[in-house]
């Protein structure tokens, strides 16, 4: 044993033990590890500022729902379970149709639904908060970009409720605190369930 090691007591027959070793092993290292990754990513990003980190559906198939219990275990939040949770308007949407008209568009045929808009640039951005979208993801920008996307939401703003403020695209443990930094609500990552490591969990008879 080393310090720090835990222990935790199996009891049952010989067989049952044995049989179900592995796949409780794999279940645990796993789930362990995204919890882990999780909780590193919340604790980078609530040190420069007051971001949420959220996990994205990049889940391992049948998974989805223990990988995003392990996310709340680690202190991180669920993003939308699946497509029809939220209407995510992206670039493959908009070859023909601006971000308003798509906006307008999603209102109409789905009342009720949280339209969120997926933007490049700031000039994408600008246009979903005046649609307005629910919720606004800044994908793949750099820290000035993301900065000037929330100054103009606080700017359009000042007092009442704004849309929701999204980054996501290639965040790593090096950069997470300076996009928490940024002003953003949430940051989502998808290696906090596809990428992370298995921690190393053993059992002994």
């Amino acid at each position: 044993m080393e310090p720090g090691d835990r222990l935790a007591t199996v009891r049952g027959s010989l067989r049952s033990v044995v049989t179900a070793e592995r796949t409780a092993l794999n279940f645990l290292g796993h789930l362990s590890g995204v919890a882990t990754l999780t909780a590193r990513f919340v604790e980078a990003a609530a040190a420069a500022g007051e971001a949420r980190i959220w996990d994205t559906r990049k889940t391992t198939p049948g998974l989805r729902s223990l990988e995003k219990a392990a996310v709340r275990a680690g202190g991180g939040r669920n993003h939308r379970g699946n497509l029809s949770d939220w209407l995510l308007i992206k670039d493959n949407h908009l070859e023909g149709l601006s971000i308003t008209d798509a906006v307008a568009l999603a209102r109409d045929r789905w009342p009720g639904r949280t339209v969120h808009v997926e933007c490049d640039t700031v000039e994408q951005f600008s246009e979903a908060l005046e649609a307005p979208a629910d919720a606004i993801l800044l994908d793949n920008m750099s820290f000035d970009a993301v900065r000037r996307c929330v100054e103009l939401a606080r700017n359009a703003y000042p007092a009442g409720r704004r849309p929701l403020l999204e980054v996501s695209g290639g965040v790593d443990l090096d950069t997470v605190g300076e996009y928490s930094a940024c002003g953003v609500d949430q940051i989502s990552v998808g290696a906090i369930t596809n990428s992370a490591p298995v921690l190393d969990i053993g059992l002994d008879i």
